[in-house]
């Protein structure tokens, strides 16, 4: 197969994974790479997180994942296209539906903002609380809506953009990759006196798998709901320059500015985990008071967003596509 034909199967698949996880999203109990991921990484922590020379023994879990997933996948979708053509686009279109999680974010967000519309703090309080790691149990209204819209916009390209990104170049091995990594990311990539230094590997490779996806993202938020929002583009796309690399993160800043200056919020301030206080950088001007409306318009910068990125892709690949045929 040559490199046009390869781009235009995994296009293929990235419109099918897209219209997937449209119709079903994650369906709680079916199988899910990253439930695999996840027992990968608690394997090599167990055995690995030990002694010394901790930094170095880090590379054990990107490694064991990048046999799965790029390797051992790449091999059997090989053998998929070498069957036939179309059964190999709709098993790579099921994987990389597997690494692209917007209907689950959707839902998770809808789960929040329907307690505090209805003026239950409580319900809200701990269905925002099955989504981020700060301590939820006296959030205020605001406060709620906050840790929601900083979820949503910071997950846009960890759990949806990002992975298509890396589907263009690579198709569901290099989705899997990135998903792995990612998991990684979030199951050991601490700076704790635990993870500090096993997990300093994951860490940083998911800061470098992401400092594309994450720029682009922003851009493609920015762009797709510019024309809904009440500041202009120079407006916003200055909040996302003066704020985005204030964040601990190298690229979650440029996500959560983005959204904070489409609508006009402050991000970030006083957040606690397990008791103890963590200060972020604020993100955004305080023009507009955070209330519940705002996550279901954050659901629509991030469904826009996706949208366009889509769209770049799929135009970006197709000319590639054009090109090399003609």
């Amino acid at each position: 197969m040559d490199i046009s034909l390869i781009i235009f199967a995994h296009l293929a698949a990235i419109v099918l994974a897209l219209f997937i996880d449209f119709i079903v999203g994650d369906p709680e109990h079916w199988p899910h790479p990253v439930r695999f991921f996840g027992a990968q990484i608690s394997w090599c922590d167990r055995l690995f997180n030990r002694g010394k020379h901790r930094k170095l023994k880090g590379i054990t879990p990107p490694l064991f994942l990048f046999f799965w997933t790029v390797i051992a996948s790449g091999i059997f979708i090989y053998f998929c296209y070498h069957l036939s053509y179309i059964f190999g686009i709709v098993i790579e279109g099921l994987l990389i539906s597997t690494t692209i999680a917007r209907t689950s974010l959707e839902k998770a967000a809808l789960e929040v903002h329907e307690p505090l519309h209805a003026e239950n703090i409580d319900g809200a309080r701990a269905s925002v609380g099955m989504i981020v790691g700060r301590d939820t149990d006296t959030l205020s209204k605001g406060e709620v809506t906050r840790a929601t819209v900083e979820t949503v916009a910071e997950n846009v390209s960890d759990g949806i953009t990002a992975p298509l990104f890396f589907a263009l170049f690579g198709g569901a091995p290099l989705a899997l990759f990135y998903r792995a990594v990612n998991t990684c990311d979030s199951m050991v990539g601490y700076k704790n006196k635990q993870y500090m230094e096993f997990g300093y590997c994951s860490a940083r490779l998911d800061d470098l798998l992401n400092l594309i996806p994450s720029r682009t993202t922003a851009f493609a938020l920015v762009l797709g709901y510019i024309h809904k929002s009440k500041y202009t583009l120079k407006e916003v796309l200055s909040i996302v320059k003066r704020d985005a690399r204030k964040h601990p993160s190298p690229n979650s800043g440029f996500l959560e500015s983005a959204v904070a200056g489409l609508l006009g919020v402050r991000l970030g301030g006083v957040n606690t985990y397990k008791g103890v206080v963590s200060h972020r950088a604020h993100m955004g001007n305080p023009d507009q008071e955070l209330k519940a409306s705002m996550i279901k318009e954050t659901i629509q910068i991030m469904n826009r967003g996706v949208l366009y990125y889509s769209v770049f892709i799929l135009i970006g690949g197709g000319l590639f596509v054009a090109l090399t045929w003609s």
